[in-house]
């Protein structure tokens, strides 16, 4: 399943030349997969109440194409796989236009405490049902 989450890009979040400066990305996609998790039914409270985390170990990203000051963009997040202990996942910018500017491929390992953990059962299920 994708999730979709749109946002306005301020000043704040652009470089000199009126374009989404590199870290303001991270910023970006953090958000989208938040929200993508409260979608799903697993909130980061939820699992922070189920002593479980999640733990990014890597990205791949490519810039397309830039993201202009004020532009409206939407991010596309879903699971490209799914494991007890590990998850990959894709997210991808599109500007105002409809342009895909921008893909990220992010490696996830699931924790406790901490240290890499399989997922409980009432986790896997949820995320299962939202591929």
């Amino acid at each position: 399943m994708t999730y979709s989450y749109k946002k306005r890009i301020y000043g704040f979040e652009c470089d000199v030349y009126g374009h989404m400066n590199n870290a303001s990305y991270l910023n970006l996609l953090e958000a989208a997969r938040a929200e993508a998790l409260i979608e799903m039914g697993l909130s980061i409270t939820k699992m922070r109440e189920m002593n479980l985390q999640i733990f990014i170990v890597g990205y791949e990203m490519k810039y397309l194409k830039g993201i202009d000051l004020e532009d409206i963009v939407e991010v596309k997040t879903y699971t490209t796989t799914l494991g007890r202990l590990k998850s990959s996942w894709k997210q991808e910018i599109y500007n105002g236009n409809g342009d895909l500017c921008f893909v990220a491929e992010m490696d996830a390992v699931f924790a406790s405490e901490g240290k890499a953990k399989r997922l409980p059962p009432e986790a896997m299920e949820i995320l299962q049902r939202s591929m």
